[in-house]
């Protein structure tokens, strides 16, 4: 690699999104540059910050030079491509104040041969009449995002040979050539490479490596994601013997270097399908009137030795992947559904975290332990509503012990929600969508999950644990994988606040966090509601993984990470390992610049695992709505667009478009303003929340497609002007409001 091209590797790195400051030695390690150049990439970072194009940061991390995402006039980002052929270039490494951080139009004829996801170099071009914005031409794909596909074989008119990509990334098949070598069948899903791209002149062309089986078979689905994502599949043959072996040493007995904690009463309270269980609650008061709280957390760092084939293997997963109709777990079952699970009467070695609090819910002491447990009953979050609503009845079912325990956590997790409310923490309203599977794994209905307050009380009190042990961790002097979530872009935030305003919420700027907790809860039982919620989300920043000394800003906590699920989380892990060298006395092994990259790859296999859990739901509920052509439902329009409404069934949670060329009984007119369309006749007039009867008109499982026609108009929400009060303390959080914050992304 010669100077200039070495130059261009680095920039492009380095303008990534995502990308976060490192030495340039992480950067030779992150291309693949030989270490005897590593002396070389130092001189070529300083010619560059000479230049302005970079810029040293704290430690001599390199970091993209403010507002400097082009190398010229050309910058660097994440394509993806529209099913007209044209396509937008998030730019990366940007400062969030540079106007070049908005999209790039890539018109179609630019695009080259990019695909979604690819990163790529643009050529910035002159504002066209059609799209005033900032436009682009791709001169250089830097790299690709993958070269695998999945989708549907089928022979063409004239018998040529093609692939459907699944998606609606590739407007036209991909000619394959001969599929004879693997044997596939007209209607077979096959995984494929592509051997040349298409572009707008060239239909491109792929080789099939694998068939998955017939179109619509039972569990072709989710073959086809797991290999669309590129998910892993069975354990190398080397970490199964590492847990195998790890199962030989096991003696379910007490250490004598472990708290014996088997005599106290102990609870794990988890979804009655819940397929691990990695922590666990004690909760006593002490003799000062303050709360003894116990968080018991599965010691996977005891059967999970460093460097071994099971710790390559679970950092190459980095996290469990849960699927409707089964889960990918990051460890194998014999660590993940025994040795480390904690199950009701079985000896388990834990790390506890004992957290002291006031009956205020001040935290004032915090200290940690290697521990040993015996958990005294698994409850289902079901049960603890139950409970809850009525809880007598469960004295002699459970016990005094466990019935006593219940009515002291809900007590102490109560406390605890409003001193985050009162110190500025936020939680979206999001629905969360099961489906519900047969017996074949063909879906039998669906609903929206309902986040309780059972699943408050865990929530808190995981909350408190990760927290408390960021803080030991930062107190030590230690580098560790913190949970980040950045501050939004105070743009996105004034966006925002006009939007809310054009729904008739009048509120100060939202740049302010309890101004926003105060809009969510004006909106709760509001038919916007979905429509604000979503609206807050899209403003806020992804949280991710970063040894950076960030906060998070969604909960308000200046220091934070993940330590509560080791079992399907690596970050955990990692957090696990330092921590049991505190206990030890020896001082961990502690490199910043690993943590960064182990970060990258941590964050990266959260959300791929993320994106595969919601293309199977979304997979699920099209081949459901697909033998339902013409059935009617009940549904919600949850957004309002110049093209149509999208609406989302109230029984089953499928959403899908009443495209407006199907609304024939009136000319319709988008006002973008008030976000609704209206019809020139009196009373034609769709807005968010308004409930409709439509019927399934259309359905495409492979392009992810579901269109509905409108029946008819069942109700619409009064319109009427909203303030959210500039004055208005901030108060203890509605119960009615049940926040749907998945509990598997603490």
């Amino acid at each position: 690699m010669d100077r200039a091209d070495l130059e261009q590797a680095i920039l492009a790195h380095v303008r990534q999104p995502g990308y976060q400051p490192v030495k340039p030695r992480v950067i030779a390690k992150k291309l693949q540059i030989p270490k005897v150049d590593g002396p070389e990439i130092r001189k070529v970072v300083k010619r560059l910050v000479a230049r302005g194009l970079l810029s040293w940061g704290p430690g001599h991390l390199v970091k993209a030079a403010e507002g400097k995402a082009a190398h010229g006039n050309r910058i660097v980002g994440v394509f993806r491509r529209m099913e007209a052929g044209h396509g937008f270039v998030r730019p990366g490494g940007t400062s969030p104040a540079d106007a070049r951080s908005l999209d790039i139009y890539i018109p179609a004829r630019k695009t080259r041969d990019a695909s979604t996801g690819d990163t790529v170099m643009v050529q910035l071009l002159k504002p066209g009449r059609h799209h005033p914005g900032i436009r682009g031409e791709i001169v250089e794909i830097v790299a690709r995002e993958t070269r695998r596909f999945v989708g549907t074989y089928y022979y063409e008119l004239g018998g040529q040979s093609v692939v459907a990509v699944d998606g609606r990334d590739f407007s036209r098949p991909i000619p394959v050539g001969d599929p004879g070598a693997k044997g596939a069948r007209p209607n077979d899903k096959v995984v494929f490479e592509m051997i040349r791209f298409p572009t707008h002149l060239d239909d491109g062309e792929g080789v099939i490596l694998e068939v998955l089986g017939q179109r619509g078979q039972p569990g072709v689905d989710t073959i086809s994601v797991i290999h669309q994502f590129s998910l892993p599949q069975e354990f190398p043959e080397a970490a199964l013997a590492d847990a195998r072996q790890q199962a030989d040493l096991f003696r379910e007995e007490i250490p004598a270097d472990r708290l014996d904690l088997t005599g106290e009463a102990i609870v794990t309270i988890d979804p009655a399908d819940a397929r691990d269980f990695d922590d666990a609650i004690s909760l006593t008061r002490l003799d000062n009137g303050h709360w003894r709280l116990g968080v018991h957390i599965a010691d996977v760092a005891h059967f999970v030795p460093i460097k071994t084939g099971l710790d390559r293997e679970a950092q190459n997963r980095a996290t469990s992947v849960y699927l409707p109709d089964r889960v990918i777990p990051m460890l194998p079952e014999i660590i993940s559904n025994a040795l480390a699970s904690l199950q009701p009467g079985k000896i388990r070695y834990t790390k506890t975290a004992f957290l002291e609090f006031t009956p205020e819910g001040i935290r004032t002491h915090t200290e940690f332990h290697n521990s040993v447990i015996r958990s005294s009953r698994r409850l289902a979050y079901e049960e603890v509503d139950d409970f809850l609503a009525n809880r007598e009845p469960f004295r002699e079912k459970w016990g005094e012990a466990v019935h006593s325990l219940l009515g002291r956590m809900h007590e102490l997790a109560m406390t605890l929600r409003r001193r985050r409310y009162e110190r500025g923490a936020l939680e979206l309203t999001m629905p969360e969508v099961k489906v519900e599977l047969d017996e074949n794994g063909r879906v039998s209905g669906a609903k929206i999950v309902e986040h309780t307050e059972s699943h408050q009380i865990i929530e808190e009190f995981m909350l408190a644990a990760n927290e408390a042990v960021a803080e030991y961790l930062q107190a030590n002097g230690l580098f560790f994988l913190r949970r980040v979530h950045e501050a939004p872009d105070p743009r996105k935030l004034q966006s925002l606040t006009s939007f809310v305003a054009e729904l008739g919420y009048q509120t100060d700027s939202l740049e302010s966090r309890f101004e926003i907790q105060r809009l969510l809860r004006q909106v709760v039982g509001e038919p916007e509601a979905y429509a604000v919620n979503y609206a807050v989300l899209r403003s806020m920043q992804r949280a991710v993984y970063s040894p950076a000394e960030e906060g998070h800003y969604a909960l308000a906590s200046e220091c934070y990470c993940h330590f509560t699920s080791p079992i399907r989380r690596y970050p955990d892990l990692t957090v696990h390992r330092l921590l049991g060298s505190l206990l030890a006395g020896t001082k961990p092994r502690n490199d910043y610049d690993e943590l960064v990259l182990l970060a990258e790859h941590c964050s990266d296999r959260e959300q791929r695992a993320e994106a595969a859990e919601r293309d199977l739901t979304k997979l699920k509920l099209l081949a459901y709505m697909a033998d339902r052509i013409g059935e009617e439902m009940d549904a919600v329009i949850t957004g309002v667009e110049s093209f149509g409404l999208f609406v989302q069934g109230l029984g089953i949670p499928a959403e899908g478009l009443i495209h407006v060329s199907t609304l024939d009984d009136d000319d319709y007119r988008f006002d973008r303003t008030a976000h609704t369309l209206a019809g020139f006749r009196s009373g034609n007039q769709f807005r968010l929340g308004d409930v409709v009867r439509v019927a399934v008109a259309h359905v495409d499982v492979d392009r992810r497609e579901l269109d509905f026609r409108l029946v008819r108009r069942e109700r619409s929400p009064e319109v009427k002007r909203k303030t959210v009060h500039k004055k208005r303390s901030s108060k203890t959080p509605d119960p009615r409001n049940k926040p749907r914050t998945k509990r598997k992304r603490r």
